[in-house]
């Protein structure tokens, strides 16, 4: 069966590999000149399962309001008369119950845990490498109400059997001696021992590489225009190269997916959520990271990735804009030093990306509910890296009429009702 795949990103490349591992005719179509220039190019580098956490929580809107008044606020909302963005905003907020967390946040799990696995099984199989480490992540706490807050995460975790412990600064520092001088910072912290790094953007090439050999065809600098659809299916792709036809079609667009099914009268509840990364070599190997830890107080994440160090973090609501912000890089900057400093900022690499999210937090995977050929694999926010191999092999299983090995009924774009 012939299967175009549009993207190729992390998303759209691993789907493709598990594709071709199913014996399909694969096709990859993205505008870029390369694979995983987007989204994917310098995210933050963890595989966090255990972190798996939806933005829309209870008590997100008293903390959405005081963060407003902060200089280094997790949460920034640029003013613009955007309708896309009030929509979301509002979709968000009406998931911050406690019903909706426990339902969210179980899902998220559910794909993050089954796409570790996944990697893991990958990994063994094809000997690939991109920076990757399995170490583990720490949640930094900075005060006692986050670490009391932390306990509903922790009772989660406990549901759906992941592996997690509260450390106390002593046992924090014997993992990441890098730390010790923010000790005076620190009230405790969660070990999440299943989490992961790695170089995503890396990740992709090598992985893209692999696929081409096993016959995936990429046909990169190609400009998608439209997807044409006759009654319940995709006939045709117009693209800058021409229309392009396939027996099934995969959209993984991440932000840009929507505006593709807009037009067939499909609606993704999807908004891109803007974030910003620093990318540095290490200068002081004793103030360095070992594995990954996220500074819960500015939800910063600090990754160390071979040689070099990884900071990312912020969530933006500004549309389609990709400029660099010098004071978001200021609140990268600031969490960094506080608590490692052991890398040359002077020489880092500031970037941006788009996160494709939704107001619940999970990604939409699984088959359209109106065209019968075209499965969507998008809208996985700040976990495309964590959860790509797992909905990868949920999208390659669905389309090879296999029974998938976790539920995935609940991924697809039926729980919102389009």
């Amino acid at each position: 069966m012939k299967v175009i795949v549009m993207g190729a990103g992390v998303i759209g490349v691993t789907t493709a590999w598990y594709l071709a591992q199913e014996g399909h005719d694969v096709e990859v179509i993205d505008r870029q000149p390369g694979v995983g220039l987007e989204t994917s190019f310098a995210n933050a580098g963890q595989v966090s399962p255990g972190y798996s956490t939806p933005w829309a929580m209870p008590g997100l809107p008293f903390k959405a309001a005081k963060w407003m008044f902060e200089k280094h606020s997790p949460l920034v909302v640029r003013p613009r008369f955007d309708t896309a963005m009030f929509r979301f905003m509002g979709e968000l907020l009406m998931n911050c119950t406690e019903k909706a967390y426990d339902i969210n946040k179980g899902r998220m799990l559910r794909i993050a845990e089954y796409a570790r696995d996944r990697l893991d099984t990958l990994r063994a199989e094809t000997g690939i490498t991109y920076d990757g480490a399995q170490k583990g992540l720490i949640q930094l706490f900075r005060t006692d109400s986050q670490i009391e807050y932390a306990a509903e995460d922790m009772r989660l975790l406990a549901e759906s059997g992941v592996e997690h412990k509260l450390l106390t600064v002593d046992e924090i520092l014997a993992r990441e001696p890098g730390l010790a001088h923010a000790r005076s910072l620190l009230k405790g912290g969660l070990l999440l021992p299943g989490d992961q790094t790695g170089d995503a953007h890396l990740f992709t090439r090598r992985l893209a590489k692999m696929a081409e050999d096993k016959g995936v065809k990429f046909r990169l600098g190609v400009t998608i225009e439209a997807l044409e659809a006759a009654s319940d299916a995709i006939v045709s792709i117009r693209t800058s190269a021409g229309r392009m036809t396939a027996d099934r079609y995969v959209l993984a667009l991440g932000s840009y997916s929507p505006r593709f099914l807009k037009p067939l009268e499909l609606r993704l509840p999807i908004y891109p959520v803007k974030g910003y990364s620093l990318t540095m070599p290490i200068t002081d190997e004793s103030r360095a990271p070992v594995s990954t830890v996220n500074d819960e107080t500015y939800k910063v994440a600090i990754t160390r990735l071979g040689d070099r160090i990884r900071i990312g973090g912020t969530a933006e609501l500004n549309g389609f804009n990709l400029r660099l912000s010098p004071d978001r890089r200021e609140t990268l900057e600031l969490s960094f030093s506080e608590m490692y400093g052991g890398g040359d900022l002077s020489a880092a690499k500031y970037w941006t990306g788009l996160r494709p999210c939704t107001p619940d937090g999970t990604p939409i995977v699984g088959p359209s509910p109106r065209y019968g050929n075209l499965w969507l694999n998008t809208g996985h926010g700040t976990l495309g890296w964590t959860m790509a191999a797992g909905s990868g092999q949920i999208v390659a299983d669905q389309i090879s009429d296999r029974q998938t090995a976790i539920p995935s009924l609940d991924l697809s774009l039926d729980r919102y009702g389009a």
